[in-house]
């Protein structure tokens, strides 16, 4: 008896290809996705956007863009096998940042390794999560501190309403990072890396993001 199961969305079998373009369209809300890309270039040569499809990636080709990094990980969902096949059918490269989620913050360890694999990948590139709101904001937000030396609240407002971000919800909890450095390390005059590495607690600011949604605690007024 055969117990190996196929894999839900492979494109490899027309029924599969079916099944991973309605899930596409559908579960993935694609649809919304058609006209609204959400594509901002945020530095020479660096772009954000909401998760493409195969037929938008031709478009990044003819804008020039070589290489494609998606934020949504190695999982095996339609979006990941189409856009894989997009990218080599239109000759882009393709690469994944694993670990960087929407509602929960991670170790200093994964933001920086994440960060500093994405400053190496040829240029110029695109980025992206689903909607390209959270993820793809808070990342958008570090590589230009990281990278652009842009001031920290400055490069914070890529986390913005305009790409339909909105702080007051879980996902606000990206934000609350560069709120807490602000007022915690940046008057000292630490830098934004330096913080990362030594004075980053992601526990201590998810339970100070709690607060500051409750106007509590240090957040009260």
């Amino acid at each position: 008896m055969n117990t190996k199961r196929p894999v839900p969305h492979d494109i490899t079998s027309p029924k599969g290809r079916v099944r991973a373009w309605l899930h596409f369209y559908l579960k993935d809300h694609h649809l919304l996705r058609v006209w609204w890309w959400n594509l901002v270039e945020i530095a020479p040569g660096v772009w954000r956007s909401n998760q493409p499809s195969p037929g938008r990636l031709k478009r990044y080709k003819a804008l020039g863009i070589k290489s494609v990094v998606s934020l949504r990980g190695r999982v095996k969902k339609s979006y990941n096998f189409l856009e894989a096949e997009g990218c080599i059918e239109h000759g882009l490269n393709m690469r994944h940042i694993v670990g960087i989620t929407a509602r929960e913050l991670v170790p200093a360890e994964t933001i920086l390794s994440n960060l500093d694999a994405l400053a190496k990948v040829p240029k110029p590139l695109v980025f992206h999560c689903k909607s390209g709101a959270d993820r793809t904001g808070f990342v958008a937000a570090l590589y230009l501190i990281l990278f652009e030396d842009v001031p920290v609240a400055v490069a914070a407002q890529q986390l913005a309403r305009k790409h339909v971000h909105f702080e007051w919800t879980k996902s606000g909890v990206l934000d609350h990072v560069f709120r807490v450095y602000l007022r915690d390390a940046e008057p000292s005059g630490q830098g934004f890396r330096a913080w990362l590495e030594t004075g980053y607690d992601p526990k201590a600011i998810g339970a100070d993001f709690k607060d500051w949604r409750a106007g509590a605690g240090r957040w009260a007024k």
